[in-house]
């Protein structure tokens, strides 16, 4: 079935959402979905109840930055095969269920520490957190490069649909489900129980069961055939061997470079008068260094033959090579912004979310009930309505569209603030959010997917979705101390006004793209 008969009429386009293709993406999605909110609003609740500071909880969202440099180890993912689970399930197949099974352990981790108790406590807590989103990002590049090497375009925006139905019903599990739960076992804002968060967790972690069933169910993807015999072993091993050694001398540069930035940052306290931007700043390059670091010690064992050089060289030049040779520097440029700009609003704003239904004055039950579990369906809906209206209009024009609405929806939480505990008000804001972030998130999702070539998926697409969350994590990883300095109606006020950069690029980038067909 091609594009043109799927978008021949909306009965044609709605029979479509039943092929197994687009139905795998469902469960697929719901695993990838589970681990995210147990890194950010989840946790912050958690962390919220144990007695950690707003600016701490907010800076756990960090923990999920494995999502924005998972391109790093993308390459890992495409060219080592797994003992056994590769000859087992297939390359795709056997990398998901070892990142499933990482998950799981993950959140168990998670669950048996509990915050409240010694600063120790809360440094393994982030140990553990990062550790979730290092698998879950992993899980991620193997189900993203599933789905595009499992169908054609032609369905990728029904796929990208199905897979946010999926992707939000596993945050409604690990959202309202562990908030839910969490209650259930008997744990308050007044009076904290580590037991209740314990068990609320380990429970995530059996949900996780669900996608480990799928990838032993699926098939391995027709149109990926590796050339398993054109490397060696012992050129797989030197491969992985300068990755390890890379992310080592990343951590101890991290660790290294930070015992001299105590000083620095006090003479910058002075300098802006503002304790929090020189410590943005110091901590920002403090990051960027470490990555430098590492950059130069995998330069250099591949330079004294440490790893096959032509294997690197395919694994990550390649790719960006082929991107840049595809469209051109220019539109390339243009397509890179648009993708590291596009959910910056969304993004930052969902960082504080919870804190601020909290803060507001709606219980935790009420929070489950409306933003998550009434926002659930909202999401859905809006992902199909944004899969059919991309088959039918094309991406470009609901991507603008995705856009708009989520500039006029993130308002909305402005009226919400100064109003109150209104439920009635909050089933209206979180319908039109969620609605609007369901159409946005299907029509990005295709338009990434658009950008990739078959030839080199995981990677490439793996570098977008990297991008899409680099510049918002770093930046949510600040919105608690936003909120504290200037309120929540100015910081919404703020996340809308973060849009406009999009809304000028889409356009230009729609114009240069049909052009150039």
């Amino acid at each position: 079935m091609t594009t043109s008969e799927i978008s021949a009429s909306w009965q044609a386009s709605l029979k479509a959402f039943l092929h197994p293709r687009v139905v795998t993406m469902l469960f697929l999605g719901f695993s990838a979905g589970v681990p995210i909110l147990l890194i950010f609003s989840s946790l912050s609740l958690w962390l919220g109840e144990a007695g950690v500071k707003k600016s701490a909880v907010t800076f756990f969202s960090w923990a999920a930055l494995g999502y924005s440099f998972k391109f790093v180890w993308a390459p890992l993912v495409d060219k080592l095969p797994l003992p056994l689970l590769t000859r087992w399930l297939g390359r795709r197949r056997g990398w998901l269920l070892l990142s499933q099974l990482a998950v799981i352990g993950s959140i168990v981790w998670m669950a048996l520490i509990d915050p409240a108790l010694d600063t120790g406590s809360l440094t393994m807590m982030a140990l553990a957190a990062v550790a979730l989103g290092f698998s879950s990002a992993t899980q991620d590049i193997v189900i993203d490069a599933y789905r595009i090497e499992s169908a054609g375009k032609d369905f990728q925006a029904l796929m990208s649909s199905t897979y946010i139905a999926g992707y939000r019903i596993g945050m409604l599990v690990a959202g309202a489900g562990a908030l839910f739960l969490a209650a259930k076992f008997g744990s308050t804002k007044e009076a904290y129980s580590y037991a209740a968060w314990m068990k609320t967790y380990i429970a995530m972690g059996g949900v996780m069961l669900i996608g480990v069933l799928t990838t032993l169910l699926v098939r391995e993807p027709a149109e990926y055939r590796p050339d398993e015999s054109k490397y060696s072993t012992k050129d797989y091993f030197r491969f992985l061997l300068v990755f390890l050694i890379a992310v080592l001398v990343f951590i101890a540069a991290f660790r290294l470079i930070g015992l001299g930035t105590g000083g620095i940052k006090s003479s910058l306290t002075e300098v802006f008068a503002n304790k929090r931007l020189a410590g943005f700043l110091v901590e920002t390059c403090r990051l960027w260094l470490t990555i430098l670091a590492a950059w130069i010690a995998a330069w250099l064992m591949i330079k004294f033959g440490l790893a096959n050089r032509t294997m690197v060289y395919e694994s990550y030049i390649e790719p960006v090579k082929d991107f840049f040779k595809r469209y051109g520097w220019g539109v390339a440029l243009l397509l890179l912004a648009i993708v590291g700009l596009y959910r910056v609003s969304d993004i930052v704003m969902g960082v504080v979310a919870n804190l601020f239904y909290q803060d507001t004055g709606f219980t935790k039950e009420q929070i489950a009930a409306v933003s998550k579990t009434f926002g659930l369906l909202a999401t859905i809906a809006g992902g199909f309505i944004g899969g059919l209206m991309a088959l039918r209009y094309g991406v470009i024009r609901v991507l603008f569209l995705g856009a708009v609405l989520s500039a006029i929806t993130n308002l909305l939480f402005v009226l919400l603030a100064k109003t109150g505990p209104s439920i009635e008000l909050l089933y209206l804001v979180i319908a039109a959010d969620n609605i609007s972030a369901g159409i946005a998130t299907a029509a990005f999702i295709a338009f990434l997917s658009s950008l990739t070539n078959i030839s080199f998926t995981a990677v490439q697409y793996a570098i977008f979705s990297s991008l899409m969350t680099l510049f918002p994590k770093i930046l949510g990883g600040y919105s608690g101390t936003m909120v504290e300095n200037m309120g929540y109606s100015s910081f919404f006020i703020m996340t809308a006004l973060l849009t406009i950069p999009v809304l000028i690029l889409i356009p230009i980038a729609g114009r240069l793209l049909n052009r150039g067909t």
